[in-house]
């Protein structure tokens, strides 16, 4: 029996929803097919902080999950809540893909003129860009990345900034001017992974779709995720985190920084990967201890 896998309908959500439809039936030999599915986040004009970001590109379809419309669903996990939802199982994480940001422009940050127009929907992005550069106009958008970087053809804006990995996977890596590293921007937590999720009364499926989970990604982006809820941050909150699972060492950077970009809050630590939730934890606990519960609490008003 064919599956049906629910994506968002836009070019970056049905392009990673069919590599993991080709790579599962590539390892089972069973059909995929994708069924589109518009969400909240899709539809609305207003920007994502103002709705709190978290599960706006998620819940409908986890309500055709629900529904038995679909049999599974991709979203990127950046997009996922951290608060777990007992009728639906994370079942597999697939390998991650570049997990950093990127600019799209004419030029390289560093030279692009005082005054310059950069857009993002991020606060998170504004945040750490300020921080690097206050001198420039930072401004918030919406739409998918084709109408991102239109801004900048347009003469809209003098530069965009970007997930690396999106960009790759609709084939517009070409245009990217830069790509920051985690010193410079610290990527939202699950960064360039995906989230295979189904309900979780289907073990067997759950069996099934676990051949595309790949065990370190899941412990590196389970302890970015936990400093995440920790914090009691929603996606759109101004929170970086980033961990690397070795095989034998979990290292985790998290980093929380006030919208002016003034001011910053950046923890390391390193454990094991079994316990890559109890260390996301107890860095949180650390950065609260010094003053990052008080930087979201500036955004928040």
């Amino acid at each position: 029996m064919t599956l049906r896998l629910g994506t968002r309908r836009s070019l970056m959500a049905t392009t990673q929803s069919q590599m993991v439809a080709d790579s599962y039936t590539e390892r089972t030999g069973r059909a995929v097919e994708l069924v589109g599915v518009t969400t909240f986040g899709d539809v609305t004009k207003a920007q994502l902080a103002q709705l709190g970001g978290t599960g706006v590109f998620v819940s409908a379809l986890r309500d055709k999950l629900i529904e038995g419309e679909i049999d599974f669903a991709v979203h990127s996990l950046k997009d996922l809540p951290t608060k777990p939802d007992p009728q639906v199982t994370l079942a597999a994480i697939p390998a991650r893909h570049d997990h950093r940001d990127a600019l799209v422009g004419h030029a390289k940050f560093a030279d692009l003129p005082a005054g310059a127009r950069v857009g993002t929907g991020s606060p998170r992005r504004i945040a750490m860009l300020r921080a690097l550069r206050s001198d420039l106009e930072y401004v918030p958008i919406r739409g998918n990345a084709d109408t991102r970087i239109g801004k900048v053809t347009a003469g809209e804006l003098d530069a965009v900034v970007l997930a690396s990995a999106g960009l790759t996977r609709i084939g517009r890596d070409a245009e990217i001017a830069q790509i920051f590293e985690v010193e410079e921007l610290l990527p939202a937590p699950g960064q360039g992974a995906l989230a295979v999720e189904c309900l979780s009364d289907r073990a067997d499926l759950i069996s099934f779709l676990g051949v595309l989970d790949d065990p370190r990604t899941r412990s590196a982006v389970t302890a970015e995720r936990a400093v995440l809820s920790a914090l009691e941050a929603g996606c759109s909150a101004p929170v970086g985190a980033f961990a690397v699972d070795d095989g034998q060492t979990l290292n985790l950077t998290a980093m929380v920084v006030s919208l002016d970009g003034q001011e910053a809050v950046r923890k390391s630590a390193a454990g094991s990967p079994s316990e890559s939730v109890n260390l996301g934890q107890l860095l949180a606990a650390e950065m609260i201890s010094e003053g990052a519960d008080r930087l979201m609490g500036e955004q928040s008003r």
